[in-house]
Parts: structure tokens; C-alpha cells; sequence
């Protein structure tokens, strides 16, 4: 890949940062693979190779790249992330990173609600409720299973939307627009049915988030989130109050 050297006053070795990220964005340094070693890059941008070894110990602290001593530096295989605290789309962060999503809907139904889903959705045991159950796909590997159930007050058209061809979530924002959050996190061994649906082997943990939302004060979704451990991480970022 050539080099696209910039005659601004940008620092040097953001400049090497970028033409690191923007040979993994293109596909062109591959995960796994091996970047141009760091002597090849100084020659390449007229730099000393400690601004090199800046630019790629940066990266590697962000978890992009891998460093090997006496072998070089490789391209981290990266885990889907999201953010643990926001209501995201899981199909617009997968495009952000690249690459593409798909979804498999397994379930899409009006159930009666039963003790426990009653007292999470906030309504009395009985009460007609939708539920669904999709596979969210990352270039073809499955990295999340959402089973949800929604209060048909507030989105009375979810049991008609295509959800394979838009997200719960893209529909929810549209319909009501969800302004609180509620998660719990915790690590758990898929059963039977998860493990075939993540296509995962048995004894691979896996994170789990459940997670009501809430529009104003209508409780409208609860949702049940199983991500394989080995493909997905949970970011988290927020203000130290003084």
C-alpha cells in the first residue's frame, strides 16, 4: 500500500497511525497478519523509528495491534465491542467497523405474559405482549442473540416489522423514542439452545445483559442479550463525579 505522506503540520507519527488504520479499514493488513516492520515504515515516512515504535505502541495499547518480541507486530483479531451504557444499534456498529450485518428472526410472536416477564415489563401476568428472537450476524458469525419482549402500548407495530431487514432497536427509536436504561451484566454458560443458535461449542462462556428501556417513564422493552465470549466486549466510559 502506498504511503499518502502530508505536507501539513500534522505530528509524524499520527500520520503513521492513520496509514496503519487505514491499511486495516481496506482490508489491505489483514487480522493475523504481520505489518511492515518498523525500520521498513521509518524509511518509508523519513522519520526516526522511535516515532515509528510511538505510532504503533499507541496502537497496540488500543488493542489493535500485537507485538512480538524478535518476531514483529500483527494485527489484532478484533472482538465486535459495544458501548455497555448506551441504546445503540447493534447493525450501524457493525457497519462502523466494516463490515456486514445480517440478522436470522427465529421468533417474532403475541405471547401471554408469564410471572417473570410481567414483573419486568412493569404489567399484570396474562397480559398480551410481543416477543422476538433474532441472531445478530457479524460477516456471517453469529455474535448476539436477542430475545425481547415489548409492551404493545408503545410499539403496537413491532409484531408486523421485517426484522431482517431492520434491527428492533432502529424500529423502538422510531416508535417511541427510549430515553432510560437499566443493564445487568454477568458472565454465563449458554444452555443448549444458545449454543446452537451462537454456534459456539459447549463450555464457551458467554456475556449476558439484560436490559429494560424505558420511554419517558413507559417501561417498553425488557431484552435478554447472549454474546459468545471469545467474539464480543462490553466498553464502558463515564464522568468521576467530584
Amino acid at each position: 500500500m502506498e504511503s499518502k505522506v502530508s505536507a501539513t503540520a500534522q505530528p509524524r507519527y499520527l500520520r503513521i497511525k492513520e496509514y496503519i488504520l487505514e491499511g486495516i479499514r481496506k482490508k489491505e493488513f489483514l487480522p493475523g497478519c504481520k505489518i511492515p516492520p518498523e525500520l521498513e515504515l521509518a524509511s518509508q515516512f523519513s522519520v526516526s523509528r522511535m516515532t515509528v515504535n510511538k505510532a504503533v505502541r499507541d496502537l497496540a495499547e488500543a488493542g489493535i495491534l500485537l507485538r512480538f518480541a524478535g518476531d514483529g507486530t500483527y494485527v489484532a483479531e478484533r472482538k465486535a465491542e459495544s458501548p455497555l451504557l448506551d441504546i445503540n444499534n447493534i447493525a450501524a456498529e457493525v457497519e462502523a467497523r466494516g463490515h456486514t450485518h445480517s440478522a436470522d428472526v427465529h421468533q417474532l410472536e403475541t405471547i401471554a405474559a408469564g410471572e417473570d416477564i410481567a414483573l419486568q415489563l412493569g404489567v399484570k401476568v396474562g397480559t398480551p405482549i410481543f416477543h422476538s428472537i433474532l441472531v445478530h450476524r457479524e460477516d456471517g458469525l453469529p455474535i448476539q442473540l436477542e430475545d425481547r419482549y415489548v409492551n404493545p402500548v408503545w410499539a403496537p407495530d413491532y409484531i408486523v416489522q421485517d426484522f431482517s431487514r431492520r434491527t428492533p432497536n432502529e424500529y423502538l427509536m422510531e416508535s417511541c423514542p427510549l430515553t432510560d436504561i437499566e443493564h445487568t451484566v454477568e458472565a454465563i454458560l449458554p444452555d443448549a439452545r444458545e449454543l446452537a443458535m451462537l454456534e459456539i461449542t459447549a463450555g464457551e462462556p458467554c456475556l449476558l445483559v439484560l436490559r429494560r428501556t424505558w420511554s419517558y417513564k413507559n417501561l417498553v422493552t425488557f431484552a435478554r442479550l447472549v454474546h459468545p465470549g471469545g467474539r464480543y466486549k462490553l466498553r464502558s466510559q463515564s464522568r468521576v463525579k467530584k
